[in-house]
């Protein structure tokens, strides 16, 4: 098993940061929420830096409605500054997780590692 340590600043480093954002918006560039964010685009990104450098980071609450199509189903989303933080927290864990998951996966086309 591979032990990670120290991986946590790579979280806010600026080029995660930046990519984090590309990918939150990705199919959204039209929303209000996120055409707000991109004007203040730099200092947006360094303050999410900021609080998650020095750990002072909390996520607003979720927004919560409902949506009927065919059924009701009450949806909670993420602001989307949290959505960035979300993103740049998968950049730097998925390829850890992935890499010790698919040796023990049967995934069609992947081999098993023991």
């Amino acid at each position: 098993m591979q032990i990670c340590e120290n991986i946590y600043y790579k979280i806010y480093e600026w080029k995660n940061l930046v990519l984090a954002y590309k990918k939150a918006r990705k199919g959204k560039t039209k929303k209000d929420y996120v055409i707000e964010f991109e004007k203040q685009l730099g200092k947006n990104l360094r303050q999410l830096r900021f609080e998650l450098m020095t750990l002072i980071y909390f996520p607003q609450p979720l927004k919560t409605f409902i949506l009927q199509d065919p059924k009701t189903r009450k949806i909670s989303k993420s602001d989307f500054r949290d959505r960035v933080a979300h993103h740049a927290i998968c950049n730097i864990l998925e390829p850890i997780f992935t890499k010790s998951f698919l040796c023990k996966s049967k995934r069609k086309g992947k081999s098993l590692c023991y």
